[in-house]
């Protein structure tokens, strides 16, 4: 009998060992005394080994373990290649906490407090070393210092365990890591790079093309996907590629880096699609010559919409600095840390109903160097949380006009229509069209003292006659971009010509759209008139204005 209950006594001692030894410890999430919904967190431990996941997300790419055995930290994450990629951190490399006299009970656990400050955020901790278990509910906030119950940041978020379950942890639950799925374990910035990347989808519309005149190679065969084709003299690329179909809730950015190679002037720069859903289209243009484009007021090719046509979209409007790469070395001056080469970045949402299915894009750089300039084109999709599924409106976009001379190199007239009249453009809207506005780029050329590039001008929008929108595109802020200028000229008070205030460009920036809403335009035919005072030429130097715009709107 004494052997008998000597025998259950280590039983049951063995019991309450083991159990301590394993746990699954549910959390929630609270932001000012409210729960977030969806937050909820679970920290399944066994022995030295813990596994952190969120409960609404339990295959998530990226999880998160607890090696106490290794001291240290896992975050494991799954690259959209399936592939993984592994993060290892030691304990003593987080930021260490000050212990505090405080103690308070947590599910009947008594716990004692401390502090620790991560990123100028302070975030109270209290621990329990009452159970013989350690763990956390963020990997990243004392994660050595015992089991963690509650933590409160800032005094704003606060994540508190609701439940303790000392049962024994299902493999599964845990899910420790084998070699075989940790992948290569890779530096902190590499990690944070990749994870980020994971996030969105990203699809690479140009790499490392060369946009340069003369250009001698002879373009693919016609209307092949994923072919780079050079045309105006090798200043327009152009590619036929498969994009995703609109999700409501995505958004979406063009992001384009450039770099001299071997121009060192600044030039007008425009990222396109064309619309081909017309009898006509900017892609006879290019594989036929300019002439085959329809005329404007028998002088300008291709800029405005017809029944027959439409004209280029404009994603983005760029403009490149003064030689930034290829002049980089020759333009040393003490202080100046030249850029490697200028990106753009810009989000281009509102058209995506275009940019679905087969689609025709390009890239302008308007020069006559050999070298040219090189340039990389990724469109990223940045997915919404799901909430947006429900609406029943889909887009609308209607190209209308645009004037910058993608052609220029093989003949394009420039946008001097303004000289004598103005820009005018007659288009159908359609019916159940709703939150209508007109995307407008505008910006204004003749580099010389009396040229519009450097003398404001105002620019009206009319629609049916009615003026409906004025202003003077205007840019002051382009000493801000000197750094991307090795190769501006410099003037004797001290000014860089890449300084100066412009028709609302710099050399090295992006010109954005300005939106105008059109509240009162119904279904039907509308005259749309952009009206500019074009500078006066001057012996062999004229002024152009660049322009484009399209309407938007929502179909019910």
């Amino acid at each position: 009998m004494k052997s008998f209950f000597l025998l259950a006594l280590l039983l049951f001692t063995v019991r309450i060992g083991f159990a301590q030894q394993s746990a699954t410890i549910t959390y929630e999430v609270k932001y000012h005394g409210k729960k977030v919904p969806g937050s909820s967190l679970r920290l399944f431990i066994d022995g030295q080994k813990a596994h952190l996941q969120r409960v609404a997300d339990p295959n998530a790419k990226e999880q998160y373990y607890l090696d106490y055995a290794a001291g240290r930290t896992l975050q494991i994450l799954m690259l959209q290649n399936n592939a993984h990629v592994t993060q290892q951190k030691a304990f003593n490399d987080y930021e260490q906490p000050e212990l505090l006299p405080d103690t308070t009970t947590i599910l009947g656990y008594t716990c004692k407090k401390a502090k620790v400050i991560i990123r100028s955020n302070t975030v109270e901790v209290w621990y329990t070393n009452a159970l013989k278990l350690k763990g956390t509910p963020s990997i990243g906030v004392t994660p050595g210092l015992g089991l963690v119950l509650k933590t409160i940041r800032n005094g704003e978020q606060e994540v508190v365990a609701t439940q303790i379950s000392l049962n024994k942890v299902k493999p599964a639950d845990l899910a420790w890591p084998t070699a075989a799925n940790m992948g290569p374990i890779v530096d902190a910035a590499t990690y944070t790079q990749q994870l980020i990347e994971s996030r969105y989808k990203t699809i690479t519309v140009f790499n490392q093309e060369q946009i340069s005149f003369n250009y001698d190679k002879p373009n693919p065969a016609a209307d092949q996907k994923n072919a780079t084709y050079h045309y105006a003299g090798g200043t327009v690329i152009l590619k036929k590629i498969t994009l995703p179909a609109y999700s409501p809730g995505t958004q979406l950015f063009a992001e384009l880096s450039q770099y001299s190679n071997g121009d060192a002037y600044d030039r007008t720069g425009s990222v396109f699609m064309i619309p081909v859903d017309r009898q006509q289209s900017f892609l006879n243009g290019l594989q036929q010559g300019v002439k085959a484009l329809p005329v404007y007021h028998n002088k300008y090719q291709g800029v405005v919409a017809t029944d027959s046509y439409l004209p280029t979209l404009e994603l983005l409007r760029f403009f490149t600095p003064f030689g930034v790469g290829q002049f980089n070395k020759a333009s040393n001056i003490k202080g100046y840390n030249w850029a490697d080469s200028a990106v753009f970045r810009q989000e281009i949402t509102e058209l995506q109903p275009r940019l679905q299915g087969d689609v025709w894009i390009g890239v302008f750089i308007g020069n006559y160097d050999k070298g040219g300039h090189k340039v990389s084109l990724r469109l990223k999709y940045y997915p919404g949380d799901g909430s947006e599924k429900s609406s029943i409106t889909q887009p609308f976009v209607l190209p209308l006009f645009n004037t910058t001379n993608l052609m220029e190199m093989a003949g394009q007239e420039y946008g001097t229509m303004f000289d004598h009249d103005s820009l005018t453009v007659t288009a159908n809207i359609p019916a159940g069209i709703k939150n209508l506005q007109l995307r407008y780029i505008t910006t204004g050329h003749g580099g010389w003292g009396g040229g519009d590039e450097f003398n404001q001008k105002l620019n009206e929008i009319f629609v049916d006659g009615q003026r409906i929108y004025h202003f003077i595109p205007w840019r002051t802020d382009c000493g801000t971009y000197r750094l991307l200028n090795p190769s501006s000229g410099n003037f004797g008070n001290g000014l860089s010509s890449s300084d100066l205030s412009r028709s609302n460009w710099c050399p090295g920036s992006l010109t954005p759209p300005i939106y105008i809403p059109l509240p009162d335009l119904k279904p039907g035919l509308h005259t749309f008139k952009v009206a500019i005072p074009l500078g006066q030429r001057e012996g062999t130097a004229f002024s152009a204005w660049n322009v484009s715009g399209c309407v938007m709107g929502v179909k019910d």
